[in-house]
């Protein structure tokens, strides 16, 4: 997974974690909704300044954001695969998240 991706990623989360939709994020940061969707996608990369401006309106540091602490996955096919359930994840909604998870839980007999 690269940078953007990772951090984009982050963004979304700690965004949702906190109850915040990508609208009021973009007022927080003084961008459009547009260019929040593209950070928190991967597709654009955001200046020091403006993820600086992220990290304050999420109330966490910019290294968070970009990663730092981060689980490593595991080389090869494993963790190509661990990173692409990671990010199919963190794409869903609340409701989404836990039905997936109630699905893992009779999956693996729990």
């Amino acid at each position: 997974m690269d940078l953007k991706t990772i951090f984009g990623t982050n963004v979304r989360n700690q965004r949702k974690a906190r109850g915040l939709t990508q609208e009021v994020l973009a007022e927080r940061v003084e961008l459009s909704i547009e260019t929040i969707g593209k950070i928190e996608r991967g597709v654009a990369a955001p200046s020091f300044e403006t993820a600086e401006k992220i990290a304050a309106a999420l109330d966490v540091s910019t290294v968070a954001l970009f990663g730092a602490g981060m689980q490593a996955t595991p080389p090869g096919e494993r963790g190509k695969s661990l990173r692409k359930i990671g990010a199919t994840l963190a794409a869903m909604n609340d409701e989404q998240l836990s039905r997936v998870a109630k699905m893992l839980d009779a999956f693996m007999g729990r």
